[in-house]
């Protein structure tokens, strides 16, 4: 009976709305992937190509001089470009591992737990996800001022594990695919909460937490700095970048190179992972809050 049903639900398929349906999202995916084609075609191009009026969209003559000044650059640097890279890995890393750790042991409390204020709080974690960036600009750093953060790693580092997008998206997973009938077996079984968070949980959430890197990831890679480091020998890779790029006309190709660089390590790694992350989407929820 199920085999019949399924043959008509197959035979009841329209062949021509399936095209339609196809064509639709090839040309919005196409129109989607315009900038990225774009900078892999001006990271190639030679200057004169660079400045035509009207722009060409696609390099007529591909050239590797603007990846081989860039280099050039970077080996002139008055800071070695490895101590750029390695303050960009520290920090992206570090801050990666925080934020999954403090995400995931405030999503299990406010998922299993019952205490005063629980409503309140997960209130205020989706009421803190309206807040853009810029709004608590000034409260950080005078808050990072206060404790003697200024001009060290932990200025960007300990912000990053506050992210309470990362918060919520846990949460939404613990909810949706760990029933509560699995935590009380394992209290009965006389688990700790520790236990049951790295044994049960951790193990299951796994798409969320790995959806969880990749996000902070690219939240943390193109961190320059900004107003809380100040020292030479502390600023990322972003910023050293975007120090090469920025002499002018002439390095304009520099700076196409430069912003290729910086894409492809993100795009890289959510190719890799995509399937974690629209997994953590469907089952957490995010279109229904």
């Amino acid at each position: 009976m199920l085999g019949l049903q399924l043959r008509k639900k197959r035979l009841s398929r329209s062949t021509g709305g399936d095209l339609v349906i196809f064509a639709f999202l090839a040309a919005g995916a196409a129109f989607m992937a315009l900038p990225l084609v774009f900078a892999i075609s001006n990271a190639f191009k030679p200057l004169n190509e660079l400045f035509i009026f009207p722009p060409q969209f696609f390099v007529r003559n591909p050239t590797m001089n603007n990846f081989t000044d860039l280099f050039v650059l970077m080996g002139k640097s008055w800071v070695p470009i490895s101590r750029y890279f390695f303050n960009s890995v520290f920090i992206v890393s570090i801050g990666m591992l925080g934020n999954v750790i403090t995400g995931s042991l405030a999503a299990y409390a406010l998922s299993k737990h019952e205490f005063p204020g629980k409503n309140f709080l997960n209130e205020l974690v989706v009421l803190s996800l309206m807040f853009a960036p810029a709004v608590t600009a000034i409260p950080n750093y005078l808050t990072i001022s206060y404790i003697g953060w200024v001009n060290t790693y932990w200025a960007v580092i300990v912000p990053a594990w506050q992210w309470t997008l990362g918060l919520y998206l846990m949460k939404k997973f613990i909810d949706a695919m760990i029933p509560d009938t699995l935590i009380e077996a394992a209290r009965i079984d006389g688990a700790s909460e520790l236990r049951i968070y790295a044994r049960i949980v951790m193990p299951i959430v796994k798409p969320a937490w790995l959806t969880l890197v990749i996000l902070v990831f690219q939240q943390l890679w193109g961190v320059t700095g900004g107003m809380f480091i100040y020292a030479e020998e502390l600023k990322t890779l972003p910023y050293a970048l975007s120090q090469l790029a920025a002499g002018g006309i002439a390095r304009q190709g520099v700076a196409s190179a430069v912003t290729l660089m910086m894409m492809s390590v993100p795009i890289v790694i959510f190719i890799i992972n995509q399937s974690k992350i629209v997994e953590t989407m469907g089952t957490s929820g995010m279109g229904g809050e």
